[in-house]
This record gives C-alpha cells, structure tokens and sequence, in this order.
C-alpha cells in the first residue's frame, strides 16, 4: 500500500477542526474554577440542592471546636445567599462538627496549629477561586446578629469597593483603629477624621490609618482585589500582622476611594485570641495557644521571627 504524505499545515488545520489540537474539545474545559465538590457519579443523592453556578460567593474562616456554636450562627448568616463555605481546622477536631445540618455541604481542610493567612496562601490560589465575585475571609470570633451579607454586597457593588469589611459595634472587644468603628448615621465611609495623636486625619490624608484601610479580622475582597492579596502573602507567613497595612495596594485604583467600611451592616468583634499569641492577664489559654507554648522557649513566642519580617 504506497504511503502518502499531507504538508503539515494541512494536517494542523484537520487537527484543529477535530478538537486534537491546542486543548481538549469546546464544552470540556471549563474557564473557572471553584471550591464545589463535584463527585465523578451522578445521583440524586449526591447533587447539591443548589445550583453551584449561583454560588458566587466564598466565605473562608479558620475554626477551632471552642468557637464552633459561634462559627455556626456565623455560617447560618451566609447560606442563604448561596455562598460556599470553608472551614480551616486549625486544631484538627473535623468529627465534632457533624452534628450540624450544614456540614456536609462546607469544604473542610485541616493543618493543625496554622493560621488563617497560611492557610489562605495555600488552599485560596486565584485560579481556584476565580468563580467567586467576592471572597469573604473572615476570623471566627465576629458576632453577627447586625449583619447581613445580602444587603452588605449590594452596598459593596454600588458603592464600587474593592476592599472592604463591615464596621466593628463601637462594644466591641478588640477594636485597634477608629476607622473601623461603626459611624451610626452612614451606612458606609471610606475615610475617619482624627486630630488626636501624632497621625492627623483630615481629607488630605491618603493612606492609612486614616483612609483606604481594613483590618485583617474580616476583610472582604472582590476577585481582582484578591488576586492581588494572595500574590502578597509570604509564603511563611504565621499570622495577620502587617497584611492589612498592605492590602490597599490591591484595591484595584485609588485606594482612597476603592476600600471601605460598611457601617450599616456591623459585627462585634469578640477578640478571642485562638490563634496564638498573647492575651490579657487571667485569660484562659485557647487549645492553639496550648500548642504554641509546646514549641516556645519559656515565654518567647517563636512566632515572632516571621512576623518581623513583614515590617
């Protein structure tokens, strides 16, 4: 049988037409991705009630069982609006979450004594999370009882925030800058005005911590916003200090403009350290703290190494 040649353009154009080159067929490739778990069978019983194109929204918080009835009303505030859920296990107790209705339907990942950054530089890649508009990467000491997400982004949206977080009730425990506390009368602002201290804030000022600044206990990103943060998070980095100082480069413009807090939709911020880290005198140490005294040289906190090289 005599053999015959074709030119090889001809043979990339029939390649190209049959789907053999450059990818796989049209409709196979999908060009997102999200956290859904899609089993390879298709049951009944094993679709999702809710259509996991409308879940465009991620709320990712890392978790430890002390906080679970917490993290509970906190996950019941988001289901429903058709938001995925991650929960970061950092002291590894996954089997005492069960009991809760929701759970099955949550992504859970463990690393034991890991904070929420690391575990967000690992498991929150861009192209993982390039289905969601906005991603929600939140501590799980926020009390929610003031807040709902519906109505917060449709604030965000219109408003044009890139970066943003709900305003702290001015009873909170933990509350660091004044621009994030609640302005009763707005529902939301983008800037504080302060003439105490030797920071003054005024309408000229352009960066933090008078305007254009969020702190890291709940930060909301859209997806541009977050494809910036992840790319500045240090891949050894142990906890949040230093991260919200940066994240106004991500704001997608002026940061002035693009990042703010949402005053009508607010939090408590309970400030229960359990991540690590010192705390008020009398406190009972938080099951990570425990583990974190295992690897500290008296009352050094190793941790410290890493965190200075943020600054």
């Amino acid at each position: 049988m005599e053999e015959k040649w074709y030119p090889f353009d001809t043979l990339k154009e029939s390649a190209l037409a049959s789907g053999l080159l450059g990818g796989l067929p049209r409709g196979i490739i999908r060009a997102s991705s999200d956290l859904e778990m899609k089993p390879l069978w298709s049951t009944s019983s094993s679709r999702s009630k809710v259509d996991p194109s409308t879940r465009r929204y991620l709320l990712a918080i890392p978790v430890g069982i002390k906080q679970k009835d917490n993290v509970d009303q906190i996950v019941r505030k988001f289901l429903p609006e058709n938001f995925t859920v991650a929960l970061f296990h950092y002291d590894g107790h996954v089997d005492g979450w069960w009991d809760l209705d929701w759970c099955n339907e949550a992504v859970h990942i463990v690393a034991k004594n890991q904070t929420k950054w690391w575990f967000a530089k690992r498991f929150l890649h861009p192209a993982v999370v390039s289905a969601y508009d906005y991603i929600f990467l939140w501590d799980e000491d926020l009390g929610v009882k003031n807040f709902n997400p519906g109505r917060y982004l449709k604030i965000v949206r219109f408003e044009g925030l890139e970066i943003s977080q709900p305003a702290l009730d001015p009873n909170s425990t933990d509350i660091h800058h004044r621009i994030t506390i609640r302005a009763r009368m707005k529902k939301f602002h983008r800037r504080v005005y302060d003439s105490r201290g030797s920071t003054k804030c005024s309408d000229v000022s352009e960066g933090p911590p008078c305007t254009g600044f969020v702190e890291g206990m709940a930060p909301v990103f859209s997806r541009s916003a977050w494809y910036c943060a992840w790319h500045l998070i240090q891949n050894d980095l142990v906890h949040g200090w230093g991260m919200d100082i940066k994240l106004g480069y991500c704001a997608q413009g002026d940061r002035t403009k693009k990042v703010g807090v949402v005053d009508s939709e607010y939090i408590v911020h309970k400030g229960i350290q359990t991540l690590g880290g010192g705390g008020p005198p009398g406190r009972k140490a938080s099951n990570t703290e425990e583990l974190t005294k295992r690897h500290s040289a008296g009352s050094v906190d190793p941790r410290m190494e890493v965190r200075l090289l943020i600054l």
